[in-house]
């Protein structure tokens, strides 16, 4: 790290993030003025040409790579087409001790007065809980499931390399030829596809005069400069900025700029559910940097001085505000970016080079909350780079995080990709995998299966607010077998998807309608050629997931039952019940028994690894393949982000002897403190799942880092991720921190400011997490040997 970065990193560590009203007065007064003028497509292209065309520019001191959503860094718009903030949630937002966002009373006020009266009863917030049933609503409030785009659009999208290789106004060209070849007497659609094509083109204009402004103002800045050295980069940025997104980028520098104008791009015209991220980078940038080296014009620390600066802009850029259910769900800074590095190429080949390592060094070096990155280890890839990322690993900051390209590969192909998609895709966000560049993979929300369960044992009824909030199977005191139990919770999971499935359906139809997304559907294979939107059927692959958390809660609380009640008679299925009802309060020594004599999950424990397996092979046969509105299916991957710690709360006792409050397992993880026979044993319980079937399977694992500090223990992680993958592992992540180190980080955290943890498919600093997602990390089983 050179000084540059150190001051630059520095800067974006200290920053505050803020809240800024520019684009939302900026959008408030264009749709005063236009609204109605305009098909909505070419709309929504003209409310982004004139928030580029007026937005405040922001080059910092240092930067070689520009460009901000805000007016400076970690400073966030808001999106009230979506989501209009009232005066309560920015003075919540303001005043939280954990995400906040700062804001004055001076904006505050400039929004309730302008913003929010335009606003109202015209978002899309209103419009999604203006429609929803009553039978669904019951369901939300109660936390049997989350929706993601009740305040940000759909997201989790990743680009492939065609952004290298084809500049904004090849695809305006590109544009004008699918309109001319428009049939207006024989294609019904004609209109629409104009319509959308002709605001992908005003987008283009867009995108290329934020650049020249940044150029513009980067001349500006450099006829002033007094330092030389300064001043000659200074013109280089203007001279990038002049050439892309115009045109394809020709050099290393430009590569980089040429994806961060479209990443901006992106997250400026909406707010995407996990921002846009860049796929395989480092394949995308390895000809250039290899060109570069050759022709003299780059050396190595060159290109890691720019990957750096870019590192650092995108940490600059937290995720948009969340107030409600949707902050409880997802409560942190980090907006999901996601670096793949490693894997395999379009042709099957190890897709590993000289960038990769650089960008490994990056990682271990900056150790910032964002961007996210993960390495991909396939059959392919070699030793030498998994023990450099195993390296990084034991650093203990949660990054990266490893997927199995072997299996997700597989994944896609069972979804319908062809071989060369899917292997040019990967995973956005956190764990879910999609085809980049030519998929829009959208995530619904969550689904809380241990509380269906819950649900199930109390014939319909939320033992927590006490309402009917689903359908009636049966009282389970009368129930006379595990099978029935077992049923009664297949027809309430049933029940359940079902509701949720009907509304995110409609939510579709409306942001198809009215959101969509003209500038993120240039680079989406096959928006342009279809004369369809990104949201509206464009892309060459339409998939929709739902992220199924807390199947080791779900399994263990069943083998509880199964064990005990039916196989053993150990006690009652009322006595249980009555615990449970009562949080184990005075039947400490049941609870006891329970959690030392039941055999849970994690443990390759035949009978309930056979019973995970059900339960998770019923979640596929429920989601799967269920039609959405693109003319493609759901899917379902296992998936918590922190929904798991809210999941918890809105939840009583379990029978596996959780109390009411506690965090679920997250992902496919054992439950906490479940997996009592070591790190092997949790991987071949979970190799026991068919993997494939899923969009995404998640495994925490947390080691002491006493285990971690000879050569000889890198090459066991290395084993160990090795032979997940060869049973079948979709994705692993670690935690490489002891206990001690988190209970001194809650005494004391100002001495703890940068102790980065692993969440869930991401990372956070340990002092922005609210106590039960502290708790929650500190729970989890504490291996100290492999």
């Amino acid at each position: 790290m050179n000084d540059r970065i150190k001051r630059l990193r520095k800067l974006s560590f200290e920053a505050e993030p803020s809240l800024s009203i520019e684009r939302a007065l900026i959008e408030t007064q264009f749709y005063k003025e236009n609204y109605g003028k305009y098909p909505i497509p070419v709309l929504r292209a003209m409310n982004f040409l004139e928030i580029c065309k007026h937005k405040t520019i922001y080059i910092g001191a240092d930067e070689l790579i520009v460009g901000e959503r805000g007016p400076k860094p970690k400073s966030v718009p808001t999106f009230p087409e979506l989501t209009c903030h009232s005066v309560e949630d920015l003075h919540v937002l303001n005043t939280r001790d954990l995400q906040r966002y700062a804001i004055s009373q001076e904006d505050i006020d400039t929004y309730e007065k302008e913003v929010i009266p335009y606003w109202k009863g015209r978002t899309q917030r209103e419009r999604i809980f203006g429609h929803v049933p009553q039978e669904w609503r019951l369901l939300y409030e109660a936390g049997l499931f989350t929706e993601f785009m009740e305040q940000r659009a759909p997201g989790h999208t990743a680009l492939d390399g065609k952004i290298y290789k084809t500049g904004l106004l090849d695809l305006k060209k590109r544009i004008a030829g699918e309109l001319e070849k428009l049939d207006f007497m024989n294609d019904v659609e004609a209109t629409d596809k104009q319509e959308e094509l002709m605001a992908m083109s005003i987008s283009c204009d867009a995108a290329i005069l934020l650049a020249e402004r940044h150029a513009d103002m980067a001349e500006e800045m450099a006829s002033t400069e007094k330092d030389l050295k300064r001043a000659a980069e200074l013109r280089k940025i203007a001279e990038v900025c002049r050439w892309v997104p115009a045109h394809a980028p020709r050099n290393f520098w430009e590569a980089i700029q040429m994806y961060w104008f479209v990443h901006l791009g992106t997250i400026t015209e909406l707010n995407g559910w996990d921002a846009m991220n860049p796929g395989h980078f480092d394949q995308h940038l390895q000809s250039f940097f290899e060109k570069g080296v050759a022709d003299g014009e780059l050396t190595r620390d060159d290109a890691k001085e720019l990957l750096s600066c870019f590192w650092v802009k995108v940490n600059n850029h937290t995720a948009p505000p969340k107030v409600g259910i949707t902050a409880k769900e997802s409560g942190t800074y980090n907006d999901f970016t996601n670096i793949n590095i490693g894997g395999v190429r379009a042709d099957g080949s190890d897709g590993v080079s000289e960038v990769s390592y650089i960008m490994l060094e990056i990682i271990e070096e900056l150790h910032i909350l964002q961007p996210g990155s993960s390495i991909h280890i396939s059959s392919r890839t070699p030793d030498k780079f998994l023990r450099a990322g195993c390296k990084v690993i034991r650093q203990g900051h949660g990054y990266p995080s490893v997927f199995n390209p072997d299996v997700y590969i597989q994944e896609m192909l069972r979804q319908g990709k062809s071989l060369q998609d899917a292997r040019e895709g990967g995973c956005s966000g956190c764990i879910e995998v999609g085809a980049f560049g030519k998929e829009a993979y959208l995530l619904t929300g969550y689904l809380n299966v241990p509380k269906i369960l819950e649900v199930t044992l109390n014939n319909g009824y939320d033992p927590v607010t006490g309402k009917l909030v689903s359908i009636q199977t049966g009282d389970p005191r009368a129930f006379k077998s595990f099978e029935e139990v077992y049923q009664a919770f297949l027809t309430q999971l049933r029940y359940v998807v079902n509701q949720k499935m009907k509304v995110s359906n409609y939510i579709d139809r409306m942001f198809a309608k009215y959101a969509p997304a003209t500038f993120l559907s240039l680079f989406i294979d096959d928006c342009i050629a279809r004369g369809k939107d990104y949201y509206n059927c464009g892309p060459r692959y339409n998939t929709t997931y739902i992220q199924c958390t807390g199947l080791g809660t779900t399994t263990d609380s069943l083998s509880v039952l199964r064990t005990h009640v039916f196989e053993k008679k150990t006690f009652s299925m009322e006595t249980i019940l009555d615990a449970v009802k009562r949080n184990f309060e005075g039947e400490e020594k049941l609870r006891q028994f329970v959690l030392n004599k039941t055999p849970f999950f994690g443990n390759d424990i035949k009978e309930t690894d056979e019973l995970a397996v059900r339960i998770y092979d019923d979640l596929v046969d429920t989601i799967d393949g269920k039609p959405n509105t693109k003319g493609e299916t759901f899917r379902l991957n296992m998936l918590s982000t922190t929904c798991h710690v809210y999941f918890g709360k809105v939840m009583g006792a379990t029978p596996n002897g959780r109390l009411a409050g506690r965090s679920i397992s997250d992902g496919t993880s054992p439950s906490h403190g479940a997996d009592t026979h070591g790190p092997s044993a949790v991987i071949k319980s979970l190799s026991k799942l068919d993997q494939i079937k899923s969009g995404g399977t998640l495994l925490n694992l947390r080691f002491l880092p006493s285990l971690l500090k000879r050569e000889e223990d890198i090459s066991k992680l290395a084993h160990l991720i090795r032979s997940y993958f060869a049973l079948g592992g979709h994705h692993v992540q670690f935690n490489i921190v002891d206990t001690a180190t988190l209970y001194a980080a809650q005494e004391c955290p100002e001495d703890y400011k940068d102790l980065l943890v692993r969440m869930a498919g991401y990372s956070d600093y340990f002092n922005d997490m609210n106590a039960d997602l502290q708790n929650e990390v500190i729970s989890r089983t504490e291996n100290d040997s492999f």
